[in-house]
């Protein structure tokens, strides 16, 4: 036990300069090494310099004594690291004529205020049930909360899991990466597992067991590139438009139009005919095309008053034996006026037939409602959706059958983002429908979103198909391969087959109910560690 002890004393003094450092400046520390993590995420994708920030982070927390300096280092941490991971959102304000565009910028910082409990959490528990301890002990206990604050942090306060962990084991277009076994953990258990990777090299390091250490580095780059099984093809075939409309002009009147006419364009049928599925994005269509409502919400729109003539526009458009699914507003309507609206995706057939519709259940906040309304409206804020109208929730997850064109499950933007929740487990789909309006968020945001969307396609073994106005648009089979995409900023139509479903997988039969289960053994296995430790 002794010999053990001095090894990794002696392994830790090759570390002593980096980690004198990092203990006189403790909180800076902390703050850079969250940032410098968050540049393994997309665009940048540099995972090998973020697993390397995550296992300088865990020996300063290693080394920090009680429960509390350790929770306290953690939250610094989380401040670095979703301020730059969620710097995209400030790009939101410049498109909000009500408030300042430097509201943005302070916006991101207060918010990481906010999801840095999270990793605070993560670390403070991971210290307690450790017992104060070091070690392999510490770094399987962090393993499990790192997981469980990650599944918190999905839904409390309606949720933001924006950038799990596990995004960093994803591979580029063509390879899942490590991310190949999301099926069979889920995303916040891998998080936890990423955690537990960079843990066990900063103590194989520090304990100067460098040929295992450099075994492990390998396996783990090896991993991230190993070709994916084959890829099996389909017999749906689809076109998926990506119109690139910029925000600039999305929600002007007077560009509705253009816009249709510039969507219809890359939309229109080839003279072979046949059975097909058409995908336009989110906020593809300005006009209301469902009857009911007072004349005058009709009066603005592109198709003017008359939502039959919209309907048979767009069958036009599409063709028959055509079944279009896009994005569009209906309104709730109480005694002659409108007091709330869904964002929704309309199904619609070449005769011109609302085949079936889903409302999105997951709204952003202060993005498609405001919060608070009666206590920020009148000190002059606003939702970032143009509109005067909040949004309201629909039902959640479900599946339309839409018969030749096959079984679709819809999540609308970022509805994609959450893990556990985008197929309805009673009624599998055949694919998900990610219709999105990416124009809002930079140059950051739109690959973060389609790293969460291939995420989403493996662990559930379904494809998912992403139509945005702007950019990335893409076609992502079972295995998290971009089979075909549309760049940001390029219009652009895309013509493919819509991949095969894989059977159910273990994480699309159980859900997070698999996630905190590995959460559980990587607890129970620090709870092994701290017992034979303690001998």
């Amino acid at each position: 036990m002794q010999a053990a002890v001095d090894a990794a004393e002696n392994g830790r003094s090759l570390l002593a300069p980096m980690m004198g450092w990092m203990r006189r400046r403790s909180g800076i520390s902390a703050i850079l090494l969250g940032a410098i993590c968050a540049t393994g995420f997309e665009p940048l994708h540099l995972w090998p310099l973020a697993l390397a920030a995550l296992a300088a982070f865990f020996l300063l927390v290693e080394e920090s004594g009680s429960w509390r300096r350790a929770a306290w280092l953690g939250w610094l941490f989380g401040l670095g690291h979703f301020t730059l991971g969620s710097s995209w959102v400030a790009t939101a304000f410049t498109y909000q004529a009500n408030m300042p565009a430097l509201l943005g910028w302070a916006a991101v910082p207060l918010m990481s205020l906010y999801l840095a409990v999270y990793p605070a959490i993560a670390v403070g528990l991971a210290k307690v049930l450790a017992k104060q301890g070091s070690g392999w002990a510490f770094a399987l206990a962090l393993g499990g909360s790192w997981a469980i604050s990650e599944w918190l942090r999905s839904w409390v306060f309606t949720g933001y899991p924006w950038n799990p962990l596990a995004m960093l084991l994803l591979g580029d277009f063509d390879h899942p990466g490590l991310a190949a076994i999301a099926p069979f953990m889920g995303t916040y258990a891998l998080s936890g597992l990423t955690m537990f990777l960079a843990a066990a090299l900063a103590l194989l390091l520090s304990e100067r067991n460098f040929v295992t250490a450099g075994i492990a580095a390998a396996l783990i780059a090896m991993g991230m590139y190993l070709p994916p099984p084959a890829a099996r093809e389909g017999t749906l075939a689809v076109t998926l438009v990506q119109p690139d409309i910029r925000q600039e002009v999305l929600n002007e009147p007077a560009h509705y139009e253009d816009n249709f006419l510039k969507t219809a364009e890359l939309t229109l049928p080839h003279e072979r005919g046949g059975t097909r599925l058409v995908l336009w994005p989110e906020s593809g269509l300005p006009d209301y095309i469902r009857e009911g409502y007072p004349a005058r919400y009709y009066n603005a729109t592109t198709a003017g008053a008359d939502p039959l003539f919209a309907r048979m526009r767009l069958a036009r458009v599409i063709g028959p034996g055509s079944m279009l699914l896009t994005g569009t507003t209906e309104l709730e309507i109480e005694d002659g006026r409108a007091v709330g609206a869904y964002n929704s995706v309309t199904a619609l057939d070449g005769s011109g037939a609302i085949r079936g519709s889903y409302a999105k259940a997951r709204l952003v906040p202060y993005g498609e409602y405001l919060a608070l309304r009666w206590l920020l409206e009148p000190l002059g804020a606003a939702r970032l959706v143009p509109g005067a109208l909040d949004f309201l929730p629909g039902p959640g997850a479900q599946t339309l059958d839409l018969g030749q064109w096959g079984r679709a499950g819809v999540q609308v933007c970022y509805e994609i983002i959450f893990s556990g929740r985008v197929a309805d487990r009673g009624d599998r789909p055949d694919y998900i429908f990610n219709p999105s309006n990416d124009g809002w968020f930079g140059s950051w945001g739109p690959p973060q979103h389609l790293a969460q969307a291939r995420l989403r396609a493996i662990e559930e073994g379904l494809p998912v198909l992403r139509a945005t106005t702007t950019g990335i648009s893409a076609i992502i089979d079972t295995r998290g391969v971009v089979r075909e995409h549309a760049p940001m900023h390029q219009a652009k139509r895309i013509e493919a087959m819509v991949p095969p479903a894989a059977p159910p997988t273990p994480f699309a039969l159980l859900g997070n109910l698999l996630a905190l289960g590995w959460a559980m053994v990587f607890l129970a296995l620090a709870a092994v560690a701290n017992r034979r430790s303690g001998r």
